[in-house]
């Protein structure tokens, strides 16, 4: 069976380990999150002469962000016609002025620490395949001349299929983010800043100072930022404005056979480029997005991408070949939030990237080391983390938001009970009611079944096996656990309860040692994680950006 959980920058990335937190810690600012918006914002912050400390729950770019397609460009997933519409001709031009300072302050970067990432310069196309999207397309183009973007239409598409029409950006870009990150990280660290990682942040107080509340110690700062992708600092006010999506990628084995970033107008999209990984070329294709724990076969997806990539490139994906999925956090009026974390002084989130994890978290990472040195960026008004603009978003609110009391209602229906044991398979799990109980049992590789309560530790609505990923996910706000109930993506800080079962196993020394380390809260070995065993970092996975 392939891998599924098999990011292709894993390959040939460095992946060194930092210290956990070892007692309290007192710095200028905390960061919890040690993905791109964490690290670049710790990075800035140094620079500008701040004590800071990076909290990390797993290692540094472990999260979402080695789970990118790594696009980097202007072309926003909310298209920009519709961004005109919602927040006006200024605020779309501001919003392309952002991706454009973003891709500007990585390639400053990579100049600057002489980065391998393999950064290019190289065009985008978005692109119709049928004749009835060309009208779609012709939209975006009006929109991108009216804000400036150098974008033109286009019949000269380079891929090896038909297309009707294209959209061409200029001057976009590609690297490999894993090396980026690490560069990035190792930069921070000889300048003095500290990277704690295994490092599970369970509260954040804020204050005067604030107060990061973990398992290993308490570190106080005077300012905090949480760059976790999804926001661990707030319970409800900002989650209700946020959906989380499992969106998928291959990276297949061949040569070359055109130069860019391709975006197609498909219901769910596909999104192309190359990467060269250690002197090797391949096709990596995502897309296939749903909603968080709303998919019973989360290998479909994948089955569909490579039947995209049979089809399309007239090439079979091989079971050598890259598979792996991420989480993308969409916002409900199409831009991120970033800025003060709302109902607080002193705590500043960014979360909401949609597919432009690479760029937003980068771009995030600017404005919040400006407002914490009390200077206003151009994005601060139209990207503030407690707006709500009723019409731009009303729609959206109430679709995403939906999930929250239906899952609720659904959690309350019958599931199999004993005889649902036995139908679980090695490696797999299942929600099943016993004893009354809601319970999520999960069958290791030795055969011996455990369980666990259920009830995402968020919210309480039921979680969901990701076959996939061998998780347990939420649909509600996208928490996601371990198979042993760890958490690997917030918003939820808590484990999922252990539960007994309701007859009596032989204990073995694997499962003594299992619960052992549960009860520690650490993670497996990070080559476990990647097999498929297992709070996450701050941007997404394999979005296109």
């Amino acid at each position: 069976m392939p891998n599924f959980k098999n990011p292709v920058w894993l390959r040939s990335a460095p992946n060194p380990r930092y210290p956990a937190l070892a007692g309290d810690l007192t710095v200028d600012v905390a960061i919890v999150g040690g993905g791109i918006t964490g690290i670049t914002a710790a990075r800035l912050l140094q620079n500008a002469g701040r004590r800071v400390a990076v909290i990390e729950s797993r290692r540094v770019g472990k999260g979402e962000t080695e789970r990118t397609t790594a696009h980097l460009t202007e072309a926003l997933d909310t298209r920009y016609h519709a961004l005109i519409s919602k927040f006006g001709v200024e605020g779309a031009r501001l919003a392309a002025e952002g991706q454009r300072t973003a891709i500007g302050t990585i390639a400053k970067f990579v100049e600057r620490l002489s980065i391998p990432c393999d950064f290019r310069r190289v065009p985008g196309f978005l692109f119709a395949e049928r004749q009835d999207q060309v009208g779609e397309l012709q939209r975006e183009a009006a929109a991108a001349k009216r804000l400036g973007l150098l974008a033109a239409l286009t019949d000269e598409v380079p891929l090896p299929f038909p297309t009707a029409l294209g959209l061409r950006f200029e001057a976009q870009a590609t690297f490999h983010p894993r090396i980026y990150l690490q560069a990035l990280a190792e930069a921070f660290v000889a300048g003095g800043g500290q990277i704690l990682e295994e490092t599970q942040v369970g509260e954040i107080e804020d204050g005067e100072p604030c107060l990061v509340i973990t398992e290993r110690g308490v570190v106080t700062a005077a300012k905090v930022i949480v760059a976790t992708h999804v926001p661990v600092s707030t319970r409800l006010l900002l989650h209700t404005k946020l959906a989380a999506y499992r969106t998928y990628a291959v990276a297949v084995d061949m040569p070359p056979g055109f130069d860019g970033l391709f975006w197609d107008l498909a219901e769910p999209y596909h999104y192309l480029r190359y990467q060269t990984v250690e002197e090797r070329s391949y096709l990596i294709a995502g897309g296939q997005d749903h909603k968080v724990g709303e998919h019973e076969d989360t290998t479909e997806p994948f089955d569909k991408l490579e039947h995209y990539v049979r089809d399309h490139f007239g090439r079979p994906v091989a079971a050598t070949d890259y598979r792996w999925s991420g989480q993308v956090i969409e916002p409900v009026d199409g831009l991120p939030y970033v800025g003060v974390n709302p109902g607080s002084d002193h705590v500043y989130v960014a979360t909401g990237f949609s597919g432009n994890g690479m760029t937003q978290g980068t771009l995030s990472a600017l404005m919040l080391a400006d407002q914490l040195a009390g200077t206003k960026t151009p994005w601060d008004d139209l990207l503030d983390a407690t707006r709500f603009k009723p019409l731009a978003s009303a729609k959206a609110f109430v679709t995403e938001n939906v999930t929250f009391p239906k899952q609720l209602i659904k959690d309350r229906l019958p599931r199999p009970g004993m005889e649902g044991l036995g139908t679980i398979a090695q490696g797999e799990g299942e929600v099943l009611a016993l004893d009354g109980q809601r319970l999520a049992v999960y069958r290791n590789s030795n055969g011996e079944l455990s369980a666990l309560s259920a009830v995402c530790t968020h919210l309480g609505c039921q979680v969901q096996w990701n076959t996939a990923e061998k998780s347990w996910d939420c649909p509600c706000h996208g928490s996601r656990f371990d198979p042993q109930g760890r958490v690997l993506n917030g918003p939820a800080v808590t484990p999922l309860e252990a539960q007994p079962l309701p007859f009596v196993q032989e204990e073995t020394p694997e499962r003594a040692e299992a619960e052992e380390a549960r009860q520690r809260g650490q993670h497996p070995d990070d080559d476990d994680l990647d097999a498929g065993v297992g709070l996450a970092d701050s941007s997404p996975p394999s979005d296109h950006g």
